[in-house]
């Protein structure tokens, strides 16, 4: 039997009448909306966190084994379910701290009613940059989206070697909206043009407009920072438009649903994400075995971020000997290096870690590692 559930049912279920001391964690993840494989991811890996946590006896805090207990709040994919499920996290369930939201758009509201209240949240996915910004008690697992923008206007202009670009992306979105215009900064400072810049909003189906007027701009490249379930759909209508270029992606493609949605039309597409299971270390290829093995598919970058993220907090926990919330915020922000399954992450005086980004190439309908980008 899977040790997450032969564990986790036993000591982490919500409905444990358990009184003495424990370490309580919230998650804060999008089970429903329009991305519940990113919820569904967060939610697997930190239970399978806990559920090995606790099959070694516990969490040493202050020399005493302490259980883990996880408290899972739906926000929906919403901003307004994601601040309220922050609120009923540290208000109603008391916890600690909270690893989640993922999406940006949900992680920034969250991460204003954290820091209010100075409870730690930790996000694995959010990448832009206002989710910590003047935050003490904000921390992320991932890279921000500046360096991502970086990294595919640099990938764009020397690797694929193209001078012109187009964009299409969500206006609505935070995170959509910022990688986009980081990228048009980087592409055009190497050199570049953009010569589109088009916009939808969130839930549009039919890009044809945009296409039409992106098309018209003969560009060498359209670049996507869009999500799992929208890319699929927006590179089909690039495609019968007669778009011919390479297309591009950032890490919010790197679902399994991209290529069960996407076929043929996104086979040689590039995108920027956080790791790289086919060129993992030791220790992440030991975390993907026994991911697979529990849940019969290979963690994706939300699932390895969110196991990061967990393993980051317990860290701190542990260093702090405590469970006092400010003790373990002062932990977590002394941390400088940590290696974890998604590479090596130094911090510097702020959540934001220091870390490599990798590119991946979807070839044969499978994402496979094309190349490394470091900091």
């Amino acid at each position: 039997m899977c040790l997450v559930w032969l564990v986790f049912s036993l000591i982490c279920c919500g409905c444990s009448t358990r009184t003495e001391p424990e370490v309580r964690l919230g998650i804060n993840a999008e089970l429903t909306g329009s991305k519940p494989t990113v919820g569904d991811s967060c939610k697997k890996a930190a239970e399978y966190l806990a559920a090995q946590i606790n099959q070694g006896g516990g969490l040493n805090v202050g020399n005493k084994a302490l259980p883990v207990r996880l408290f899972i709040e739906d926000n929906e994919d919403k901003a307004e379910s994601a601040a309220a499920a922050a609120q009923k996290l540290i208000n109603q369930n008391n916890v600690l701290a909270i690893i989640g939201p993922n999406a940006s758009g949900n992680a920034i509201p969250a991460a204003r009613i954290c820091e209010d209240n100075g409870v730690i949240m930790i996000s694995p996915w959010s990448t832009n940059p206002k989710t910590t910004e003047g935050k003490k008690f904000i921390f992320r697992a991932c890279f921000i989206d500046d360096f991502q923008g970086q990294v595919m206007a640099k990938f764009a202009r020397q690797k694929l070697r193209v001078g012109t670009a187009a964009v299409l992306y969500d206006v609505a979105s935070e995170y959509n909206k910022g990688i986009a215009e980081f990228f048009k900064k980087f592409f055009e400072a190497d050199g570049g043009k953009v010569v589109a810049f088009a916009s939808y909003t969130t839930g549009d189906k039919d890009f044809s407009s945009q296409l039409t007027t992106i098309k018209a701009t003969h560009p060498q490249l359209l670049f996507l920072p869009n999500y799992y379930n929208e890319v699929p759909l927006q590179v089909k209508q690039a495609r019968n438009q007669g778009l011919i270029g390479d297309i591009i992606g950032s890490d919010s493609w790197g679902s399994q649903e991209l290529l069960k949605l996407g076929g043929q039309e996104l086979e040689g597409a590039y995108f920027s994400t956080h790791y790289a299971p086919d060129l993992a270390s030791p220790r992440a290829q030991k975390f993907i075995s026994e991911y697979e093995t529990c849940y019969g598919k290979k963690p994706d970058d939300v699932a390895a971020l969110t196991y990061d993220a967990g393993l980051l907090l317990c860290q701190a926990i542990i260093q702090a000997g405590s469970l006092d919330r400010g003790k373990v915020r002062d932990a977590l922000a002394q941390i400088t290096e940590y290696e974890g399954v998604t590479g090596r992450m130094t911090f510097r005086g702020s959540g934001d870690p220091i870390k490599s980004a990798v590119i991946l190439q979807i070839r044969d309908g499978q994402f496979k590692y094309f190349a490394t980008v470091q900091p």
